[in-house]
């Protein structure tokens, strides 16, 4: 895995010689679980995937979802929610940078490159649209994690697309 600058991953995956750029998938990294999201074909819009659990005994296992996943959906990239600004929360911090640094280590991922997206809010955004619903606890949960990452993604693709449909043509 390979760290880019966030605008970068959306433009290298536009200057790419296929006809369809790849998509991305927006990682929701928490202690016990890892929600996702996958954008569309044309990386406008995210929608929710699934949750994965998270155990320091199940790294290897989790890298070939992610394999399995980056092929199944053409993937160019990973937006990993980063808890930028977070006072006090060091904990998140390092949980993310873990999670990140063990996947590298598997290098089952190589060929894949990863940029970090600011995730303050995802989830109390999420959990105050679900609050009406009174879901059970855990199904809450499953959709907290999955949501948050869709929120992570679609601001990341907000942004990256503004930004490139505003830079001046050559």
């Amino acid at each position: 895995m390979k760290y880019v600058k966030p605008l970068r991953l959306l433009g290298d995956a536009l200057k790419t010689k296929v006809s369809v750029p790849g998509r991305f998938l927006g990682l929701d990294v928490g202690d016990k679980y890892v929600g996702l999201a996958v954008s569309d074909p044309s990386n406008m819009i995210a929608s929710p995937l699934s949750v994965l659990l998270r155990k320091k005994t199940n790294i290897e296992l989790m890298a070939t979802d992610f394999q399995n996943l980056v092929k199944s959906f053409s993937v160019s990239g990973l937006v990993v929610g980063y808890p930028f600004g977070k006072l006090n929360n060091v904990e998140d911090v390092v949980t993310v940078n873990l999670f990140i640094e063990e996947l590298r280590k598997t290098e089952k991922l190589k060929d894949v490159k990863y940029t970090y997206w600011d995730e303050r809010l995802s989830s109390k955004t999420v959990e105050l649209m679900l609050k009406p619903l009174k879901l059970h606890p855990v199904q809450e949960k499953t959709m907290l994690d999955k949501f948050a990452a869709v929120v992570i993604l679609q601001e990341y693709l907000d942004y990256a697309n503004r930004y490139v449909n505003t830079e001046p043509a050559e």
